[in-house]
């Protein structure tokens, strides 16, 4: 869950209005200078802006909402750092519009019907006004609902921003009135761009610094897409600098965080996954989760994270223990509905899960052998009884006829040939007496019996 970064929790809504206005109006000589890095190098207009260029595009509606020509109300959706309190300042200076704000970990009915008022007011004057909402998925369904009939009928224009699946934590009626927008996480090159602009920006540490490229990289790695937190461990880093260069060790010893030897492009990358698949095939949960925090120290995509731990689960525990599939499926979920830091917690649980679990290889195996089949041309006809019946004509052709539907019997379970005439007889699937496996191999081994009439 994102945590605010304070610039909304104000004690009344047009105190936080007055608040982006008088920011947007600072100068570096001026009271700014005091701010956070994150704050002074907040973009002022769109060209600013790094990163989201699939929602900024020429004439898209969160380009013509900041432009002031936009009227639908937009939920901005997606990780901290990314931008939506950045597109939520822009909007702040939109032409023929007033701006409020309000944070939903402050705010609540009272102060909702209160701006809502407002609003109306104002629109009989002329005037449309912009609502912010940060942290939207913190109001309650009935906070959430008073802004539904303003919303329809815009009296106000609603800007929402949220860390969290709107679909789950947005009711229904607002979700349906309003644009949902996903920002994404910022790429390394785009986070770079946002660190060397404050370097040498007036508004940040105007050229007095020196950073090494080691120091960048490490920066850029530890932001995770972020780029509140990049510009927070550069402002950190540079602050403990004595002489006005900032390496590795500072950056290190400032953040907390020491540097993991990990190119995501390189042989760091393949060696660590590797060894990451292998800890969990031989079942050593406490090298896997040593593997598994390297990948997440070093900024590693969970998304590659969850898909490997989604392939072993199969690979190597297959039907000895089938609710690792859905552990790690899970996991992979939690990585796209709810995003890091928290999804590191589901991708720990499928790690421990499938490195404990008992082991098989017979999913892989399998296949292998029912592919290694196909390609020695064994693809035979396959036998008349369980053809397609259901076209004009299937029956004198003999498609479908002499079936026997298993549920007809008391077993649900009878002799029959399935396979084609060359491939009666194969078995394909070896199972173990490893986990679940053991319970599931007498039962296939019966299963055969039965059906090859045996």
């Amino acid at each position: 869950m994102g945590v605010s970064d304070g610039l909304f929790d104000a004690p009344g809504a047009q105190a936080v209005a007055d608040d982006f206005e008088a920011a947007s109006a600072r100068t570096p000589q001026g009271d700014d200078r005091f701010a956070p890095l994150a704050v002074r190098m907040r973009p002022r207009t769109l060209d600013e802006v790094v990163g989201q260029q699939h929602l900024l595009g020429p004439g898209s509606p969160l380009r013509r909402l900041v432009e002031g020509s936009g009227a639908a109300s937009v939920l901005l959706y997606g990780p901290p750092g990314t931008g939506k309190t950045t597109l939520a300042s822009l909007l702040s200076r939109a032409t023929g519009r007033r701006f409020e704000a309000l944070s939903a970990l402050s705010a609540g009915v009272k102060e909702v019907r209160a701006v809502i008022d407002l609003a109306r007011r104002r629109l009989t004057a002329g005037e449309q006004t912009v609502l912010f909402i940060d942290e939207v998925h913190r109001f309650s369904k009935t906070q959430q609902d008073a802004l539904l009939a303003a919303v329809e009928n815009r009296i106000v224009l609603l800007v929402a921003a949220t860390t969290e699946n709107p679909s789950f934590s947005v009711v229904s009626p607002l979700l349906s009135r309003s644009l949902v927008l996903q920002l994404q996480s910022l790429s390394e090159d785009d986070i770079r761009t946002v660190l060397r602009r404050a370097i040498e920006d007036p508004r940040g540490l105007a050229g007095e610094y020196t950073v090494t490229d080691e120091a960048l990289d490490h920066i850029v790695r530890i932001a995770g897409g972020d780029a509140r937190r990049s510009l927070t461990a550069l402002e950190a880093s540079a602050e403990s600098s004595l002489d006005g260069t900032v390496d590795l060790a500072l950056v290190e010893a400032s953040v907390d965080k020491a540097a993991v030897r990990y190119d995501r492009a390189g042989d760091q990358h393949y060696d660590v996954i590797s060894a990451f698949i292998k800890s969990l095939r031989g079942s050593d949960v406490d090298a896997a989760l040593h593997y598994l925090a390297r990948m997440i120290s070093a900024g590693e995509d969970p998304r590659f994270i969850a898909r490997r731990l989604m392939i072993q689960a199969s690979e190597e525990v297959g039907m000895a223990d089938p609710t690792a599939l859905q552990t790690a499926v899970a996991a992979a979920q939690v990585v796209q509905l709810v995003g890091m830091p928290e999804a590191q917690l589901a991708l720990t649980q499928a790690t421990i899960h499938i490195a404990t679990a008992p082991k098989s290889g017979g999913v892989v195996k399998s296949l292998a052998a029912a592919m290694a089949d196909i390609r020695a041309g064994k693809a035979g006809a396959v036998p008349a009884h369980l053809r397609d019946g259901h076209y004009a004509g299937a029956a004198a052709l003999g498609n479908a006829q002499g079936y026997k539907y298993p549920h007809d019997h008391p077993d649900g379970v009878l002799a029959q040939q399935y396979p084609p005439d060359e491939l009666v007889g194969t078995d394909y699937y070896q199972f173990t007496d490893h986990g679940y496996e053991r319970e599931v191999g007498p039962r296939v081994t019966k299963l055969r019996r039965i059906v090859r009439g045996k």
